[in-house]
């Protein structure tokens, strides 16, 4: 194996584009640690995160491969941004996958209506919840208002974000950061209380 090290992520990157499978075995050495502690950290548990991580690099190679990759792009951002995404999909998919049904006889008690969420105070809480937190969106700096909005409301990852805005992933993942940081501002000021996480 030739010594790839000293090489920048963009240059290996071409190179296994190009047809160098040495140069992908390069990266992942380089990346590997960082990027399964990551998901790790995030997923709490083994199975889960080898699985993630196989998949997040079935998506970096596919990507690569397409030509989907801008050199100007930060390869380790970009590939925990694959990650990120893949992770939210996997939560969602298990919130989704632990749902009762309330239709069958056992899970009658479901059915009651005074152990129900939807009542008229839980309702008015969560509509009014909703819109404390139009209203925050709202108060921030355009540039990290619509990220907000193109985040949460239009459910676009950050890559799409950045492709729509023209601007780097890092760029997008900074202007999030400060939207969530002047949103608990804003919050805390009018006494608003959320969980941030």
């Amino acid at each position: 194996m030739k010594d790839l090290k000293h090489l920048t992520d963009d240059d290996l990157v071409k190179m296994y584009a190009g047809g160098d499978n040495e140069a992908f075995d390069a990266l992942l050495e380089r990346y590997r640690y960082s990027l399964y502690s990551y998901i790790l950290f995030n997923v709490r548990n083994e199975d889960v995160a080898n699985d993630i991580f196989q998949e997040t690099f079935v998506k970096v190679i596919t990507n690569i491969q397409a030509g989907n990759y801008l050199a100007s792009n930060k390869f380790q951002a970009w590939i925990t941004c694959i990650a990120h995404n893949i992770i939210m999909d996997n939560f969602r998919k298990q919130s989704s996958d632990n749902t009762v049904s309330c239709d069958d006889e056992d899970n009658a008690i479901l059915n009651c209506a005074n152990l129900c969420d939807s009542n008229i105070e839980t309702q008015r809480i969560r509509e009014q919840s909703l819109s404390d937190i139009v209203t925050l969106y709202k108060q921030l700096p355009k540039p990290q208002s619509e990220i907000v909005f193109m985040r949460f409301y239009q459910d676009m990852s950050f890559k799409e974000i950045a492709e729509e805005l023209n601007i780097s992933i890092n760029t997008a993942l900074g202007r999030m950061r400060y939207a969530l940081i002047n949103m608990k501002r804003i919050a805390t000021q009018k006494n608003l209380f959320y969980e941030w996480g």
